[in-house]
């Protein structure tokens, strides 16, 4: 996939960030207790975080009535789409983080649905705060047990030597094992709170049940030889035995999923296949049912990236017209046009999926505003402006929006607005001392004490926070 950070579409978004996974798996707890000394950024993981209106709207569907039932207020949890191929998806503070991976492999709605309950309960159990308590505490008797070791050792001779590699040794698998016993613990507990959230939205834990099923036969013939205390979860049968009875005593057991909730989760499923393996990866996922609206879209997807953009309209105009009130068809096919060149045509079909979009995606009104300032006509630089705004009004994290935005401001002559939408992009992706340097010097065009005015000097002040290792 192209690295082009102006696109809504399958590429990772360009925040410059680095989203720093908590310590919550085996080897991440293992390496801080052997390994005290060790600097944070080793724990660290930088995640190509990716934006796409369709799959948010998706899983926006996904995870309201979850989020609802647990008491999470709207905009309180944050939802970020990582691309990677694995089967995963985890959760720090009151962000969820969820792989295309994930997507990709679940062949139902109900199987990620599960998957976000199991997250939330650890949200709304406080797992992470509280393993972060215990690491840190681990951190000290660690650090103790290593100094008594050594002790031990100085004290003297080779007994001294075996005294003190054996403390050293007992006291760290000690921590391990109280530390991964306590997560084995938060971990079955989210399982109950999850199968508790689908129980109140009235839907089956039976994905849930399903996804523990396929991830446990893929560890089942390691399981046998590993030391049930240094594994990160329960073992495959006891976690799947306990989570099984839990689910199939609920009264939402048999419930389905909505056919067009369906059809929506294998579209991005295919979308994504289209992106991540092509025309080949799009057959082989469909390949019982190549004709199908899924199979069609992802097609025409695969299609549009080798650069045939005639034969992906088409099959999008096709679609079109067996589903005319899909949004994301016609963002899809402006997407083409404007990629293609041809932003005067693109212009129409953007502006209808804004129209039909029932999540009011400020991602869809930047990428129209992107389409206006495209068209190259300067009657229509206000109104991608007007868009543009209105869309980081609903979306302030979409790094590419105040790219437009400087660039329509720039176009009309309007050089004050333009360096503070690049002092905005540049505080957004990290870049804190150019952010500076734009804002001094939109302020000297800017009106004294106005919003604008004393938004930059927000950034001219701003500290950034020394962010802790856990």
């Amino acid at each position: 996939m192209p690295p082009d950070p102006t696109q809504t579409r399958l590429t990772p978004a360009s925040t410059g960030r680095t989203v720093r996974r908590p310590v919550f798996s085996l080897l991440a707890a293992i390496v801080v207790m052997l390994a005290v000394m060790a600097p944070s950024a080793g724990l660290a993981q930088r995640l190509p975080l990716v934006r796409d209106a369709e799959i948010e709207g998706l899983l926006k569907s996904y995870t309201s009535p979850i989020f609802a039932a647990a008491g999470l207020g709207k905009g309180a949890v944050d939802v970020y789409l990582v691309h990677n191929p694995t089967f995963n998806a985890f959760v720090t503070d009151r962000r969820m983080f969820i792989h295309t991976g994930a997507l990709m492999q679940a062949d139902t709605p109900n199987e990620i649905i599960g998957v976000i309950a199991h997250e939330t309960g650890h949200i709304i159990g406080g797992h992470q705060v509280r393993m972060r308590d215990r690491l840190e505490r681990a951190q000290v008797l660690a650090a103790v047990g290593a100094l008594l070791g050594a002790g031990a050792m100085v004290a003297g001779g080779d007994l001294g030597d075996a005294a003190g590699q054996a403390i050293i040794s007992g006291g760290g698998n000690t921590l391990k094992r109280s530390i991964l016993a306590y997560q084995r613990e938060e971990e079955t507990a989210a399982d109950r709170a999850g199968v508790s959230l689908l129980e109140k939205t009235g839907q089956s834990g039976a994905g849930m049940l399903k996804t523990f099923e396929r991830l446990g036969s893929q560890l089942l013939f390691s399981s046998s030889r590993i030391d049930p205390y240094i594994q990160s979860h329960p073992l495959p049968r006891e976690r799947i035995s306990l989570l099984e009875t839990v689910v199939r005593q609920s009264p939402s057991f048999a419930s389905q999923d909505a056919p067009g909730l369906q059809t929506r989760h294998d579209m991005v499923r295919a979308k994504i296949a289209a992106y991540s393996g092509g025309l080949g990866q799009v057959r082989r996922m469909f390949d019982k049912n190549p004709n199908s609206i899924p199979a069609l879209y992802g097609a025409a997807v695969a299609q549009y990236l080798r650069g045939d953009a005639k034969a992906a309209l088409r099959v999008i105009d096709k679609l079109i017209g067996q589903m005319p009130n899909h949004a994301y068809l016609y963002e899809m096919k402006a997407e083409i046009l404007l990629k293609s060149r041809q932003a005067d045509k693109a212009v129409a079909p953007m502006r209808k999926a804004i129209e039909l979009d029932p999540f009011k995606s400020g991602l869809l009104r930047v990428e129209y505003g992107h389409v206006l300032i495209e068209t190259g006509q300067r009657d229509n630089i206000a109104e991608a402006i007007k868009q543009i705004r209105a869309g980081l009004a609903r979306d302030q994290q979409t790094v590419s929006g105040y790219e437009f935005l400087a660039r329509a401001h720039a176009l009309l002559g309007q050089e004050a607005d333009a360096l503070a939408a690049t002092a905005e992009q540049r505080f957004l992706v990290g870049n804190y001392k150019d952010a500076k340097q734009f804002a001094i010097r939109a302020q000297k065009g800017l009106k004294k004490n106005s919003p604008q005015w004393v938004r930059m000097q927000d950034i001219v002040l701003y500290k950034p926070k020394k962010k802790k290792p856990f």
